[in-house]
């Protein structure tokens, strides 16, 4: 089960906004790693955030007893970092978020089998949202089951499902 997460944005504060609006959420300051980060709250029964971090920050262990701290580097734009959330607005409206940001945003299929929003939050960080129904697509498609059959016949996820 995943809680939280954090990515790092030019703009944390407007990223966090963005995201609670797109989960029916709250975003709100966040400054137990790092100066000017925000969380956005998904404002379900899980707890479900998104740390946003301004662009550069990596967090460091700390020794002793203490928490782990943020600490600005050398900013990068792109990264191997995404995720896939839920949502319960429409393709529509997600679109029209993204639209106002001016995000690229555009619909895939993934493997054949389930649907997603790609966007690319400030240009640069791959966020896959889905709708109710690509949720309901992803749930009972991406399973260990049909990862394995996949995996053993060597085929593309929507030919073992």
């Amino acid at each position: 089960m995943l809680f939280h997460l954090s990515i790092e944005a030019d703009e944390p504060r407007h990223v966090a906004e963005i995201f609670a609006e797109i989960w029916g959420g709250k975003a709100f300051p966040f400054p137990a790693v790092t100066p000017g980060s925000w969380v956005a709250f998904a404002g379900d029964d899980r707890g479900t955030m998104i740390e946003v971090y301004p662009r550069g920050t990596a967090i460091y262990e700390v020794e002793g007893d203490n928490d782990a701290i943020g600490i600005r580097v050398m900013p990068r734009r792109h990264s191997a970092t995404h995720m896939a959330i839920g949502t319960r607005l429409s393709q529509e409206e997600v679109f029209a978020i993204c639209e106002r940001q001016g995000w690229p945003a555009k619909y895939r299929l993934r493997g054949g089998v389930f649907g997603v929003i790609e966007i690319f939050v400030e240009e640069c960080q791959m966020i896959e949202v889905l709708t109710e129904e690509m949720q309901q697509q992803y749930v009972s498609s991406v399973t260990i089951e049909n990862w394995q059959r996949m995996l053993e016949a060597r085929l593309p996820l929507a030919e073992a499902a």
